[in-house]
């Protein structure tokens, strides 16, 4: 599925991976990410229909990672808006600095401006902060915008945002400015499922629940990422921790906390520090270096007391 935009045909593939060590346009590091055919269909859908993409699944699956790698694939800038429980939709197009206003209008008062510096002041756009969004709409290539856990903020949240992701435009209410969306951004949005989001807004994404790994790909997942490990440890620790997730499974039913993707590239990373023999030994008594996978004190006395009755 493709779209040509200035002659350009977009098309993620997941298959261009940044190499070990690689960084990003801010300086953060890049890791490979490798999504099922299902995924890379929806992000494709999505970017044909202009549609804002909906990633719903277990947290640490890698629905966040997603954004980064198809900006990477597709060489396109990423805007990326964490959400917070204080959010406001307005915040990811623009914030408007009305202190910084009253502040410079005092100083000029008192004559503490230079006759250039008041001029800039009379402009009010010189108090725009622009959002995530907002940098996205200005730009001539499309970008890959990442709204990430939007169930985090108030309910009328994603309400507040219906306009702008459907027309792609806004209004700065300060200065009369309209922007309207050079291109269309490509937006992932990924909720935890905290809150129900709006039938409204939900009308406007495209959705997709991202499923965890199956073994085989998990097994890929920690090549691609530790491509020096030896064969024995990685699959030793992979089975390891799909024993432990499926005790946790039993516990506490699918929609209890398990143990997951991103927790057991932390896990393997730790094991990976020691020789090759020291590491599956460490596998075969109880779970090493529980605190990077259980998160509680009631996993912790559950799950290493069973690892002991089994030794």
């Amino acid at each position: 599925m493709v779209k040509a935009v200035g002659g350009k045909l977009l098309e993620y593939t997941g298959k261009v991976q940044p190499q070990l060590g690689e960084r990003g346009a801010n300086g953060q590091l890049l890791y490979p990410y490798l999504p099922n055919p299902e995924l890379v269909e929806a992000v494709n859908l999505a970017i044909y229909l202009e549609r804002p993409l909906l990633l719903k699944g277990e947290p640490g699956c890698g629905k966040t990672q997603l954004a980064s790698a198809v900006a990477y694939e597709l060489g396109l800038n990423l805007e990326a808006w964490y959400i917070k429980s204080t959010s406001r939709g307005r915040d990811g197009l623009y914030n408007y600095d009305a202190v910084g206003r009253l502040r410079d209008a005092q100083l000029a008062a008192s004559n503490r401006l230079t006759a250039e510096q008041i001029q800039r002041i009379d402009d009010p756009t010189t108090y725009v902060r622009w959002g995530p969004l907002g940098r996205a709409f200005q730009q001539d290539n499309r970008t890959v915008v990442l709204i990430d856990e939007i169930d985090k903020a108030d309910i009328d949240f994603p309400n507040d945002l219906l306009l702008e992701l459907d027309e792609r435009r806004f209004i700065v209410e300060e200065t009369g400015q309209e922007i309207k969306a050079k291109a269309a951004p490509i937006v992932l949005i990924t909720s935890n499922d905290e809150k129900d989001l709006p039938d409204a807004f939900l009308r406007r994404c495209l959705f997709h629940y991202v499923e965890f790994p199956s073994r085989e790909r998990l097994i890929e997942i920690i090549n691609a990422l530790f491509p020096a490990s030896p064969q024995a440890l990685v699959y030793k620790a992979i089975v390891r921790f799909f024993l432990l997730r499926e005790e946790m499974r039993k516990d506490k039913g699918e929609a209890g906390k398990k143990v997951s993707t991103s927790e057991l590239i932390d896990w393997f990373r730790v094991l990976s520090r020691y020789p090759q023999d020291e590491a599956l030994a460490k596998l075969d008594g109880k779970i090493p270096y529980a605190g990077v996978l259980l998160k509680s004190w009631d996993d912790h006395i559950r799950y290493l007391r069973q690892s002991r009755g089994s030794e």
